[in-house]
């Protein structure tokens, strides 16, 4: 009876083991990358160069020449850009986010930007967080 269970717990560790190792993604081509991701990378970061490209799941990461980082879904859109330190491309940030971040912060930056069922957060050089519905609501604001 002992090794039957001992067995079972085995078996049961051994079926984990794929779940698991699916979990962390894997490094592609970035040729493998979704056209409307390479495309929107060409268009907004024309100066840089995609470095490193990952397949996680349905979800894909990459990694510009400076060090941002964006990720996309499984058709290529972006759903987080992370430029560190730079500013986020104007061109991809809606309008009521733009203007109500120059209204409220002149001098701050966008520097991470988030897209999600919810709406957008986002990051700013000041270290201030804040976070919109899709209409535009500014629904948080973190210090």
């Amino acid at each position: 009876m002992k090794k039957i269970k001992l067995f079972i717990a085995a078996l049961v560790c051994l079926m984990m083991v794929p779940i698991v190792s699916c979990a962390d993604g894997r490094p592609i081509p970035v040729e493998q990358l979704p056209a409307e991701a390479k495309a929107f990378v060409q268009s907004n970061f024309p100066d840089l160069k995609i470095v490193y490209a990952e397949k996680d799941g349905s979800l894909y990461e990459t990694r510009l020449s400076n060090g941002s980082e964006i990720e996309f879904d499984k058709k290529g859109a972006w759903t987080k850009v992370d430029c560190n330190f730079d500013a986020v491309p104007d061109a991809i940030v809606p309008s009521f986010i733009s203007t109500n971040v120059k209204s409220t912060f002149p001098d701050a930056k966008i520097n991470k930007i988030k897209i999600s069922r919810r709406g957008y957060e986002v990051e700013l050089s000041n270290d201030i967080d804040m976070s919109f519905s899709k209409d535009g609501q500014l629904l948080k604001m973190d210090d």
